[in-house]
């Protein structure tokens, strides 16, 4: 992707959310863009790096430890693993990534603990709530949430906040305004919310951190 590419598309979509969180009544800087690379090489990768994005966002850590360290040995960025995490994978990810977004069953959340206290390095967490009980998607259920949120505290698992994703092609803002109940109930301030085609709506219910994949890099192949 050319510079001057990357560079239109990072402007469309910050002043998007711009737009989005004024309306709101909040500040852009409130919301966190993370730029999704997933399937997408360096190359690729690069121009939005020298665009100005700082914050990317991948799903496996195999694909993540694969093409990230020599992205990140010319340039200050932070990593967040967005998509489902596997318990013997835990101490790998803690290495490689600052934010944790997929926080969704007790196994994974006492590997995370475990592997913590070895390493030492503490990314913030997100639980992920399988916010319209898809049997497909990852996610604890809404009546599981308060449970699994105290098993994260009592492992010292610095949560931040709360992740969904809603279903496909249905309004998504009755799922987004019901993480955001979910959140504040428990005390949290973080909503890792809102995808390429529903960002917008994401910031205006009170998104923190937004995935953005598409709407940066075009259509996958």
């Amino acid at each position: 992707m050319p510079i001057d590419d990357a560079s239109t598309r990072l402007a469309e979509v910050r002043e998007k959310i711009a737009r989005a969180a004024h309306l709101a009544g909040r500040l852009p800087e409130s919301v966190e863009l993370i730029a999704i690379t997933k399937t997408h090489d360096a190359a690729a990768i690069q121009p939005l790096i020298d665009a100005g994005q700082c914050v990317f966002g991948e799903n496996r850590v195999q694909e993540a430890a694969a093409k990230w360290p020599g992205l990140r040995e010319a340039t200050a960025v932070a990593l967040h693993l967005v998509g489902q995490l596997q318990s013997n994978k835990a101490e790998e990810a803690i290495g490689l990534f600052d934010a944790i977004h997929s926080v969704d069953r007790p196994s994974l959340v006492h590997a995370l603990g475990k592997a913590m206290d070895k390493t030492g390095k503490r990314p913030v967490c997100f639980v992920q709530v399988n916010i319209s009980d898809e049997p497909q998607k990852g996610g604890c259920a809404v009546a599981d949430l308060a449970a699994l949120l105290a098993e994260a505290r009592a492992a010292e698992l610095p949560v931040g906040g709360l992740m969904c994703v809603p279903p496909l092609e249905v309004e998504p803002a009755p799922y987004f305004a019901l993480l955001a109940k979910l959140a504040r109930d428990s005390g949290l301030a973080g909503l890792s919310m809102g995808m390429s085609g529903d960002y917008e709506t994401a910031v205006a219910i009170g998104a923190t951190h937004v995935r953005v994949g598409t709407a940066l890099f075009g259509e996958r192949a």
